[in-house]
């Protein structure tokens, strides 16, 4: 019995260990990213932030590190030195970094609290609520600096209502062909943070084309750019119209240098990372939104997501730096090789 129960706190299931690996490339992917952003940073609060950040990432590593050992699993090679040039000169201002922190530390709340759904060990829940713990903790903060910022924009406010109201029609014909009524408090504050978000990814893209060395790598952050862009437009358009502000726009926080701060393998691990948390983000949105004009352009951007999310992983593929997961056993494979 004493055998059967250290095998069974060694193993990890297929959704702990894709919790794991997940994390690992993600963390591996900042601690590149905040060493650069430290060597370039000037204001001392964002500093401080910053090192917050590389901090946690770090820590993140070598515990996932020991979970996937003691299970007789390699952690993946992730990220490492040869993927970030630190004396790369500045290609962000102070604010994009803060702002920076504050998107990824959002994804970062986002997938620890998934991934403590699916797990099983009570030591891996522990780890990943400490995780969620220690993300407030840091995301409270760059809030607090944010709001002190010149480009902090705030969530629209709306007026309290005198008493209960219900809806007296669907208004889904109306929506489309007469006239709108004005947005719900959920409607906009899924357009609004997708507009944020998704401003980001053409920022963020925008300044990786700058930079990027290989010319297929090149070509889909200027797509990106192109594409993110007509989506932040739908997105504020309909903020717009209701006369509601939208949020800063962040391209002018990028500078015009052309030395890249990072590997092409982390840029487009990268830009894969921000479509495929986008698919996420908008599905949730298609749930709170009841205006069809809305639904359907959710399916738009939701549409662009999805296309820029193929050329990236295609491109990756191609490339050889797209590193496989632990898989299923192949067991066709291995009938097959029984009959030779």
């Amino acid at each position: 019995m004493g055998i059967l129960r250290k095998a069974k706190t060694s193993t990890l299931t297929a959704a702990e260990v894709s919790a794991l690996w997940l994390q690992y490339l993600g963390d591996s992917m900042a601690i590149c990213i905040y060493k650069y952003f430290l060597n370039i940073v000037e204001n001392k609060e964002i500093k401080t932030i910053l090192e917050s950040s590389l901090q946690l990432a770090e820590s993140h590593v070598l515990k996932i590190t020991e979970f996937l050992n003691s299970a007789d699993f390699n952690a993946p090679i992730g990220f490492t030195e040869n993927d970030v040039n630190i004396n790369a000169p500045r290609l962000f201002s102070d604010q994009f970094l803060l702002f920076y922190s504050y998107i990824m530390t959002i994804h970062g709340l986002s997938a620890y609290s998934l991934a403590i759904t699916n797990l099983e060990r009570q030591d891996l829940q522990n780890y990943f609520f400490e995780c969620t713990t220690s993300s407030k903790e840091l995301f409270q903060k760059i809030v607090e600096l944010a709001k002190k910022q010149p480009k902090f924009t705030s969530v629209p406010s709306i007026p309290s209502p005198d008493m209960p109201q219900f809806m007296d029609s669907p208004g889904f014909i109306e929506n489309l062909v007469g006239d709108k009524r004005p947005l719900s408090s959920s409607e906009i504050s899924t357009l609004f943070f997708n507009s944020m978000k998704t401003g980001f990814i053409n920022s963020l893209s925008l300044a990786f084309s700058q930079v990027a060395e290989q010319e297929d790598v090149r070509n889909f952050m200027l797509k990106n750019v192109k594409l993110a862009g007509k989506d932040v437009q739908s997105f504020d358009s309909i903020l717009q119209q209701d006369h509601l502000p939208i949020p800063e726009k962040w391209d002018n926080e990028i500078t015009d240098s052309t030395v890249s701060p990072f590997s092409d393998k982390l840029i487009m691990f990268h830009a894969g990372f921000l479509v495929n948390s986008a698919l996420t983000y908008y599905g949730a949105s298609i749930g709170a939104s009841f205006r069809s004009d809305i639904l359907l352009n959710y399916s738009k951007v939701f549409t662009h997501a999805m296309e820029a999310g193929a050329f990236s992983f295609n491109i990756m593929v191609k490339h050889g730096w797209f590193e496989k997961q632990p898989e299923a056993i192949d067991r066709k494979s291995l009938s097959q090789d029984s009959k030779k």
